[in-house]
C-alpha cells in the first residue's frame, strides 16, 4: 500500500466530504428527470455546494494557497513558491444533469507553471486517482502505468465533442475520421478529467481534446505524466494550463496520434 504524502491526504480528504455531498445531490437529480422543471437549476447549486466545501477544506488545510476554480473569481496565492489549488467540483456536469453516473472531482496542485499533485475522484465507482510529482500515479493504493500497446489497429482513444456551435465542428471530424480509419475505436464519455485518469490506467491509450479550461486537465495532466505517459498540445508543444489543445497517450502511440491529428484535410 502506498503511504500518501501529507499534501494528498489533504486533497483526498476534501474530494471524499465534497462527493458526499454530490452523491446525495445526484440521487434527487435521477428524480427531477421526471419533473416537469427538470433539474438544471438543481445541478448548478450542487456544482456549488461542491465548490464551497473544497476551498473551504482546502483552505483550513493550507491557508496561504491560492485558489483557480471554475464557479468563482481567482484568489491569489500568498505562498513563497507561489502554491495554488486548480479545482473543478464537478468534471461531467452534463452527465450529471442527465443522470449518467460518469463525473469526478478533480484537485490540482500548482506552483509557477508545474502540476506537483493531483486528484481526481468518481464517487459513484469509488475510485480515487492521485498522483505527485515524482512519486508516480495510483489508483487506490494500486500502482499505475498507461497500456503498453503500441499499433493503432488495438488501440482505442478518447476525446470530447464540440456542442452547441462551440470549437471547429469541420475541425473536429476531420480528426474524428483520422483516427476512427486507423484505431479500433473511440469514446466519449464527457468528463475530461476522467478520460485522463483513464490514459494513466491504460483503459485507454490516448485522449485529445480542443478548448479545454485549466481546471478541466490540471489535474489529469500529472496522473498521465507520472503514470509514464506523454502529455503535450496537439502539434507537439509543451503543454501549459492555458494551452488551447491537449494530447496525451503512451510513448509508442503519441507521435503517431498526434500526426494524424496534425494531417489536413483533402482539398
Amino acid at each position: 500500500m502506498a503511504i500518501r504524502s501529507a499534501t494528498l491526504n489533504v486533497m483526498t480528504r476534501a474530494a471524499m466530504k465534497a462527493a458526499r455531498g454530490l452523491k446525495r445531490d445526484f440521487g434527487e437529480v435521477e428524480n427531477l428527470q421526471v419533473s416537469k422543471k427538470g433539474p438544471a437549476d438543481f445541478v448548478s447549486t450542487a456544482d456549488l455546494k461542491a465548490e464551497k466545501v473544497l476551498r473551504e477544506e482546502l483552505s483550513h488545510a493550507r491557508p496561504d494557497y491560492g485558489f483557480l476554480m471554475e464557479e468563482s473569481d481567482p484568489v491569489e496565492s500568498r505562498d513563497p513558491e507561489g502554491r495554488r489549488w486548480v479545482v473543478d467540483p464537478l468534471d461531467g456536469t452534463t452527465n450529471f444533469l442527465h443522470g449518467l453516473p460518469h463525473f469526478a472531482i478533480s484537485i490540482g496542485l500548482e506552483a509557477r507553471g508545474e502540476m506537483l499533485a493531483a486528484v481526481v475522484y468518481d464517487p459513484v465507482k469509488d475510485e480515487m486517482f492521485v498522483a505527485e510529482k515524482g512519486a508516480g500515479t495510483f489508483l487506490n493504493d494500486r500502482r499505475l502505468r498507461v497500456s503498453s500497446r503500441n499499433r493503432m489497429s488495438e488501440s482505442i482513444f478518447a476525446t470530447g465533442i464540440p456542442f452547441m456551435g462551440r470549437g471547429d465542428q469541420g475541425q473536429f471530424l476531420h480528426e474524428l475520421g483520422q483516427v476512427m480509419a486507423q484505431s479500433a475505436g473511440v469514446r466519449r464519455w464527457g468528463a475530461a478529467a476522467l478520460d485522463l485518469a483513464y490514459v494513466a490506467a491504460g483503459r485507454v491509450d490516448g485522449f485529445w481534446e480542443r478548448g479545454l479550461q485549466p481546471w478541466d486537465m490540471a489535474a489529469g495532466w500529472l496522473l498521465v505524466r507520472e503514470a509514464g505517459g506523454l502529455v503535450s498540445e496537439i502539434g507537439g508543444r509543451s503543454l501549459h494550463l492555458g494551452s488551447a489543445s491537449l494530447l496525451a497517450a503512451n510513448e509508442s502511440l503519441h507521435g503517431e496520434l498526434d500526426k494524424l491529428l496534425k494531417r489536413r484535410p483533402a482539398a
